[in-house]
């Protein structure tokens, strides 16, 4: 089993200009809140190759690599939804060379290692949670759940009430 971690010293690895590690860590990955819903790494703890890269003239560049599934309610119907999300990050930092270039999750050679691993979970799970990928949702009118109810489901069309001075007219 990998060490578990939440901050990692980079110049604990006393790396030179062009050298690199490739490390296999483990950490969590804290629950996300999305439209009033909250969603979950599953597991909460996942196993992450990290890549750390020291630059020639100073700062990282940083690689993140880990497989997790996403928990939480289907975007349609509510139901229990789950979604495997492939997560592949990489960071730049390098202290002084402007904005693009200096990674939020570094800050005096230690890298936020939670932070970014729940950051790039986040971006990239899918754009839709579904529980299946035909899922009907529900129901505008009733909140019937419409893969239960089956295609038989409707509901006579209630007239707009705004057109109902219209409805009154006596046209010959």
């Amino acid at each position: 089993m990998a060490p578990a971690t939440h901050d990692f010293d980079l110049a604990g690895l006393r790396l030179t200009a062009g050298e690199g590690r490739r490390l296999a860590l483990e950490v969590s990955i804290e629950p996300l809140t999305l439209g009033g819903e909250r969603y979950v790494a599953d597991p909460p703890r996942v196993a992450v190759d990290l890549t750390v890269s020291r630059m020639v003239g100073g700062g990282y560049a940083l690689g993140v690599r880990f497989t997790a599934a996403l928990l939480g309610a289907c975007m349609r119907c509510l139901k229990q939804a789950r979604a495997d999300v492939l997560v592949d990050a990489r960071e730049i930092d390098r202290p002084g060379g402007g904005d693009e270039l200096e990674s939020p999750y570094v800050h005096d050679e230690t890298l936020d290692l939670a932070a970014w691993a729940r950051d790039a979970f986040a971006l990239a799970m899918p754009a839709k949670v579904l529980c299946r990928e035909d899922c009907a949702g529900l129901c505008p009118v009733c909140a019937a759940d419409l893969n239960d109810a089956g295609p038989e489901h409707h509901h006579e069309a209630v007239p707009d009430p705004r057109w109902a001075k219209l409805r009154e007219l006596e046209l010959e």
